[in-house]
């Protein structure tokens, strides 16, 4: 380097996709993202690129060697290391004067603070027992959460504080049950609920091997992922967490949209009324594939 750090200097080729007013309000702000793997750690790789101030960190796991294929703070030196403790790292020397506070498998008691502390909340999980405590908690405080489907596609979709939760919009079998209270069956109801949204709404079965597929869905494999979608992923959400920390209208509802790279197209939901038709007809298709 040649010379001492300097913010403006480092930020200075964000100005004109921002103004300086709105890089200073991303210099001030604070994000919550839980969960730094895959399309969370994408996410933050943008975030702290873009000069956001102050991130809020939260995983579980360390890094392995099956992450170094899609996870954007995997390398083999981080292998081992925590997760989000590598991601800090790495993220300080993009910008030393970056806040970054990291928890760990302790985030679950932390959560208040966590969300009421941040402008907005990114969901960066797999786990579900997760995703309700981070949606049932923003909503309590206001806040809205950034998410994407377990999908073969790049989606979004952002949840503000008064639109209805995944759980409640998906239908899952969790309403009244405490975040940390799911059965198995639980667990595996929501998964085919939001793989029945996924398959209804999008061409993702085109684009993925289902009898693959199926076996995840089954419980016999870890989900598929791939770079390009994760990363992209990612950085959809870095977008909408941008959006929201300057006040500026989101481009994703709670029902989010699909982006497809393979036809160059946005697959936004079906009519509710025509979705509500072929419903019972996926769900069938996902029973089926399932059973291969």
């Amino acid at each position: 380097m040649t010379g001492p750090f300097s913010y403006q200097e480092f930020t200075t080729r964000n100005i004109g996709f921002v103004t300086h007013e709105e890089q200073d309000k991303l210099r001030g702000a604070t994000v919550f993202v839980c969960g730094t793997g895959g399309m969370g750690g994408a996410c933050v790789f943008a975030l702290a690129r873009a000069g956001v101030g102050k991130l809020i960190l939260a995983d579980i796991d360390e890094f392995e060697i099956s992450n170094l294929n899609r996870q954007a703070f995997a390398f083999l030196r981080t292998v081992d290391q925590h997760k989000a403790e590598a991601t800090r790292d790495i993220c300080l020397t993009i910008n030393p004067e970056l806040e970054i506070f990291v928890y760990h498998g302790d985030w679950t008691n932390h959560v208040d603070d966590a969300i009421g502390q941040s402008a907005i909340v990114v969901n960066g999980t797999d786990d579900l027992a997760a995703s309700l405590l981070l949606y049932r908690t923003a909503k309590k405080h206001g806040k809205s959460v950034i998410d994407a489907y377990a999908s073969p596609l790049p989606s979004i979709y952002v949840t503000r504080a008064n639109d209805p939760a995944p759980e409640f919009r998906l239908g899952y079998p969790t309403i009244g049950t405490a975040w940390n209270n799911l059965s198995n069956e639980q667990r595996s109801e929501a998964f085919l609920s939001e793989a029945s949204y996924v398959l209804l709404h999008s061409s993702s079965r085109h684009h993925i091997d289902l009898d693959l597929a199926g076996e995840v869905a089954a419980g016999k494999r870890s989900r598929m992922s791939f770079a390009p979608m994760v990363l992209t992923t990612g950085n959809l959400m870095a977008y909408e967490a941008i959006n929201g920390v300057l006040g500026k209208p989101h481009g994703a509802d709670c029902r989010g949209w699909f982006f497809n790279p393979y036809k160059g197209r946005v697959e936004r939901p079906k009519n509710a009324i025509f979705a509500s038709l072929l419903k019972p007809i996926v769900n069938r298709f996902l029973r089926n594939m399932m059973n291969r």
